[in-house]
């Protein structure tokens, strides 16, 4: 995919949010201000309480509550798509035929068709799109992949993912109350799985390269609301690297775990994606511990990123096209197509 749009060096990228949930409030949204050569200067939200004080709380001077109010405002040169999946290829189409380069919180969109549809207009448009997946910047991660090819675990035979966890306390109200990670027609089905374990398959396939094969069963096990509670799948990198994984949201607490495991003929290395447990070396010479500090806004490292790309002093290839396979992936899983 070739995006031509650039800005000139001296340009401040503007940003305009759409959304302004939880994932804003430390995650995301601090590093906008804190990156050299951002700022915010809007927020939409439909809830107009939600939004106004979410303005308020951050110094933001201008607030909507229709997405494409805040898309034409001649002031926002980017837009950040903070909704749940079932918007998020609406909104980026929005941006870019409007001309106006867009970062999308992950997954890029509720399927992998969507997806397509997001690549498309950004060829057609010559304009990008960012998602997300920031764990390929946090030094932790850098610090897994650095070990995996160093050679102290020998050849990579094949990896697992283990995700178990307890249902939350919301997990059990009823209707609307639901989570929206639990309600299919706004989070594209899947339930948890589609927001997690998004960026554990990231994660492997900026380590070895794309998945070429998946297969996966899902069931609902615990009974507490409609979707999907727990995976299991195996899959097959283009490296021939082959790997299974298990995820399961109504697990006991007992059984809870944050695991992946890379397994080598000379030993193994072992990390979390959201607890950040120290990484674990294990082979020939012994145990070793690696625990790496990720900085206070864990999405600054790629929002830096994709302000130096638009700004034109560097280059971001966290871009929907190499978003796209993991929609591909969870789709297989979850018998899609």
């Amino acid at each position: 995919m070739t995006n031509t749009h650039q800005m000139s060096n001296n340009t401040t990228i503007k940003w305009g949010f759409i959304g302004c949930g939880e994932v804003t409030e430390k995650k995301s949204g601090p590093a906008f201000q804190k990156v050299e050569g951002s700022e915010i200067v809007a927020v939409m939200s439909r809830d107009p309480l939600k939004v106004k004080s979410y303005a308020a709380r951050h110094g933001i001077r201008k607030y909507y509550t229709d997405p494409q109010s805040l898309i034409d405002d001649p002031e926002v040169n980017a837009v950040y798509i903070a909704t749940p999946p079932s918007s998020h290829a609406t909104y980026a189409i929005m941006s870019m035929r409007a001309g106006k380069p867009c970062y999308v919180e992950k997954p890029l969109a509720a399927s992998y068709e969507e997806c397509q549809r997001v690549n498309r207009i950004s060829e057609l448009t010559g304009v990008p799109c960012f998602v997300a997946y920031y764990r390929r910047y946090l030094p932790y991660f850098q610090k897994v992949k650095e070990l995996a090819y160093s050679g102290q675990i020998g050849q990579l035979l094949t990896v697992q993912i283990q995700l178990h966890v307890p249902p939350r306390e919301l997990d059990t109200a009823s209707g609307k109350e639901l989570p929206w990670r639990l309600q299919p027609e706004v989070a594209g089905g899947g339930g948890y799985f589609y927001d997690l374990a998004s960026h554990q398959l990231d994660m492997l396939q900026y380590m070895f390269g794309d998945i070429i094969e998946a297969e996966g069963f899902c069931s609902n096990r615990g009974h507490l609301y409609k979707v999907q509670d727990t995976f299991n799948a195996c899959f097959r990198f283009a490296n021939q690297l082959q790997g299974s994984a298990s995820w399961c949201f109504v697990a006991h607490e007992l059984a809870r775990k944050d695991r992946i495991l890379i397994v080598g003929d000379k030993g193994t290395i072992t990390f979390s994606v959201f607890d950040y447990k120290p990484i674990k070396l294990y082979n020939e010479n012994g145990i070793e511990y690696f625990d790496v500090p990720n900085p206070e806004h864990v999405q600054m490292p790629l929002i830096q990123q994709i302000v130096d790309h638009l700004s034109g002093k560097g280059k971001c290839d966290c871009d929907c096209l190499s978003a796209t396979p993991v929609n591909w992936v969870m789709d297989k899983i979850l018998g899609k197509f």
